[in-house]
């Protein structure tokens, strides 16, 4: 039988270990910092384009946009810089023939859908107060399913001019937009579900009200300024 003492095992100090963890998450911080300011100018930027794109998808008479802020208080004012909006005002894009007059308004809306918020691009005709064409900005939904709502041409027909009027003291939508069961729309401030797609549908339905309700009264008083492009 051996005598031989067996060597204890070395254990690195706690303070050792602290070191080399600080070590790490701050060489690991400065990488994921650094990665995000390296890409956010481009998914700044791919956004943009997305939104452009979107904006003279329901507009496409437009040659040209300026983007404008709704303010709480009234008024409008043109975006400066780009960005994000803050919360307690609506954007929104006044569009431009070749001549520089107003052809049309688009803006955002979103609502939950059955997988995540579905963000939309509307476009809205200030002659006769409609909503004149749809675009899909981003949405999460089922494959075959909730993205019927891009090539449904029923559901797209919805669009052709869904009635967003106001009322005589441009508080408020005349007729709240909802969204019907598929068959069942009797009146054109209606949408007309996908079958199938109903979760979706409303998500656009809703979304579409609650941006119309929160901008339009605010736009309407100051159409004259946006006749023509500043």
């Amino acid at each position: 039988m051996s005598t031989e003492t067996l060597a204890a095992p070395q254990v690195t100090p706690t303070a050792t270990l602290l070191r080399v963890l600080g070590i790490v998450s701050a060489v690991c911080g400065l990488i994921i910092v650094g990665s995000y300011e390296i890409t956010l100018p481009a998914a700044n930027a791919n956004r943009r384009i997305a939104l452009e794109r979107a904006v003279f998808k329901v507009v496409p008479t437009a040659k040209s946009i300026v983007e404008y802020y709704a303010l709480p208080a009234g008024g409008i004012e043109q975006a400066k810089g780009g960005g994000e909006a803050p919360a307690s005002v609506a954007k929104f894009y006044a569009a431009y023939d070749d001549a520089g007059k107003l052809t049309g308004i688009a803006a955002e809306a979103g609502a939950k859908g059955y997988a995540d918020i579905v963000r939309i691009m509307f476009g809205y005709d200030t002659a006769c107060q409609c909503i004149t064409g749809i675009g899909v900005v981003s949405m999460k939904e089922t494959p075959g399913i909730g993205d019927k709502i891009l090539i449904d041409k029923d559901f797209q027909a919805n669009f052709k001019a869904l009635d967003v009027k106001l009322t005589d003291d441009l508080s408020a939508l005349v007729n709240e937009v909802k969204t019907v069961k598929h068959g069942t729309k009797t009146n054109p401030w209606q949408i007309d579900a996908i079958a199938g797609a109903t979760v979706t549908s409303r998500a656009v339905g809703k979304g579409i009200n609650d941006a119309a309700q929160f901008l339009l009264p605010k736009l309407a008083p100051n159409l004259e300024k946006l006749k023509v492009k500043s």
